[in-house]
């Protein structure tokens, strides 16, 4: 999987669920011959066992993939699970993080030390960006552009580049960071932005471990790094952005219809709020209008309608992909 340029967290999710699979044969006394039968009982003990569903489909990819590899390479004569159908996935809607949740987790890393100036930084970056955690993790120095406010993902989903513009306040937040990190260990010999504590490096089961600890503190509950993805897009929207263009590219999404997936928990307020302040079905009066020209008809497309009262303009949005959090 590496010859093939696979990141090293889809090979590390590939290879536990072969050794799970390997496990389960072992304590159960199933021949690991990569039946259907054999590996349909051990996706329905994954599930009985209280395993997700995206779990159990992740571990099947992770199964499937290795047997078409053994076939490929000769070292068996059929692939028995080629076509068989993975677990289903349920539609999850998940909430967006509140503003009083953001602020919570951001006044968590008030502290200058290396980790909460680092867990600051990557905070207000995914939140602003909608970049993935792995995505996140890859990043190094040379990848920043402070100057500039953009950062380059180098491999993101599908092996796609792309440039990701940041705002002011995550420029800060890095700024601290980078400033602070040239007194850790492994400064000199690694370009990678983020690092551990205890001259460390950073992965993603330290970002996931470091984030949960600091929502953990912060008392913001089910949360999980792909939950900040799921905030900024709704954030994007709310601050007036648009279901396509920039916010595509700046996360990464090849599939217009990603963006109101990603903000579906909060389309009924969405849907709720545009129809409060629009004007449709609110007009039933035309003494308001300006005159008509003369010889003006209805053939020429005017409509007589009008608004009991003034339609009060609404404030300026926020602008799109900007925090706007203060200190």
């Amino acid at each position: 999987m590496r010859a093939e340029r696979k990141s090293q967290q889809t090979v590390s999710t590939y290879d536990e669920g072969v050794r799970q699979y390997l496990r389960w044969c072992e304590g159960s006394d199933v021949e690991p011959d990569l039946s259907r039968a054999s590996v349909a009982a051990w996706l329905s003990a994954l599930l009985d066992g209280g395993a997700q569903p995206a779990t159990a489909r992740a571990r099947y990819m992770a199964v499937r993939r290795f047997s078409a590899w053994l076939l490929e390479e000769g070292e068996i004569a059929t692939d028995h699970i080629v076509g068989m159908k993975p677990p289903g996935l349920d539609t999850k809607v998940v909430d967006p993080l509140t503003e009083a949740e953001l602020r919570a987790l951001l006044k968590s890393c008030a502290s200058p030390a290396l980790k909460d100036r680092r867990d600051e930084a990557i905070l207000r970056f995914m939140l602003e960006t909608g970049a993935r955690a792995g995505e996140v993790i890859a990043l190094t120095v040379s990848d920043i552009d402070l100057q500039a406010g953009t950062a380059i993902v180098r491999r993101g989903n599908g092996g796609k580049s792309r440039s990701v513009p940041f705002s002011a306040q995550p420029a800060r937040a890095i700024d601290r960071c980078l400033r602070i990190r040239k007194a850790h260990r492994l400064a000199g010999s690694t370009d990678a932005v983020w690092l551990g504590g205890r001259g460390q490096t950073f992965r993603y089961d330290a970002l996931y471990k470091s984030l949960g600890d600091r929502a953990a503190a912060a008392g913001v509950a089910d949360f999980h790094p792909h939950r900040l993805r799921h905030t900024a897009a709704h954030r994007w929207l709310a601050a007036g952005g648009s279901e396509g263009g920039r916010s595509h590219g700046r996360s990464g999404w090849t599939r217009p219809d990603m963006l109101l997936l990603y903000t579906k928990a909060q389309a009924s307020s969405r849907a709720a709020e545009e129809s409060a302040t629009s004007t449709w079905g609110k007009c039933d009066r035309t003494d308001h209008l300006p005159q008509q020209p003369a010889g003006a008809t209805a053939a020429h497309g005017a409509r007589a309608t009008s608004c009991d009262r003034p339609v009060r303009p609404r404030s300026p949005p926020l602008r799109p992909g900007r925090l706007h959090l203060r200190d």
